[in-house]
């Protein structure tokens, strides 16, 4: 294994914004919802990979489970760093998901967790994710639900109509398309939107074979601090494959 050398990505500059907003236990929908359910994936499995690992909580998670080799990586430096400050058992290396510096076979479990959306070159990163697996391995991919989450949906309260609506309007979900979207004041992170269809296409024309789906509801300490999105607490934020890998 050895670490890469990569070009600057938008996360390197907000890696900190990431780091204060969405870890340690600040983010309710990570802490109540996300991090149990990885566990849960990923319990009984010796090798782990984590892609797109941030700061590492998923990584401490899966060694705190039990797994007795865990690896991190991610594109940026910054992230790498902090994970590898914050410790807890992982190894945290800076990498591509498109060019992963493992051999065959390296890991019984990947888990790839709202990672994707930013990844452009999807296909070679899916096969590179079935590459590194063992024959019967598990893929835990966690990403924004494609569907409900497109872009330009949201929650409408329609006043204008006679009785008034309330619904949630979806995007143009069949559009596969590249956005910068500011996720906070100055900070504008790239996000890919594709359908489920192609994610779980991709992931069959490489031997992953999709075996489970989870569609959360969103978890009550993010509604707690999401008023506006509680009239919506039946729209999942959250889509879950759960795929394992064919012999080759």
């Amino acid at each position: 294994m050895h670490d890469v050398d990569l070009p600057q990505d938008p996360w390197e500059q907000h890696a900190g914004w990431w780091q204060e907003g969405f870890t340690d236990g600040v983010d309710a929908e990570y802490d109540q919802q996300i991090i149990p359910l990885a566990e849960a994936l990923l319990a009984g499995y010796d090798r782990v990979l984590d892609v797109g690992a941030g700061e590492g909580q998923l990584s401490r998670a899966a060694i705190a489970g039990g797994a007795s080799l865990v690896v991190g990586v991610d594109p940026t430096d910054a992230q790498t760093v902090e994970a590898t400050r914050r410790g807890g058992g992982p190894r945290f290396l800076r990498s591509m998901a498109d060019g992963l510096p493992f051999s065959d076979g390296s890991f019984d479990a990947v888990v790839a967790c709202l990672v994707f959306e930013h990844i452009e070159a999807v296909d070679e990163a899916v096969a590179e994710v079935a590459r590194v697996l063992v024959n019967g391995g598990r893929f835990a991919f966690f990403l924004n639900h494609p569907l409900i989450q497109t872009p330009g949906s949201g929650w409408v309260d329609d006043q204008i109509m006679e009785p008034p609506e309330q619904y949630w309007r979806i995007g143009p979900y069949l559009v596969e398309s590249i956005e910068s979207e500011e996720v906070a004041k100055d900070v504008f992170l790239p996000f890919v939107h594709r359908p489920v269809s192609r994610y779980v296409n991709t992931m069959a024309d490489h031997g992953l074979v999709l075996r489970r789906m989870h569609e959360p509801a969103p978890p009550e300490g993010f509604l707690k601090r999401a008023a506006e999105y509680r009239q919506a607490a039946t729209i999942p934020r959250l889509l879950v494959l759960v795929a394992e890998r064919e012999p080759r």
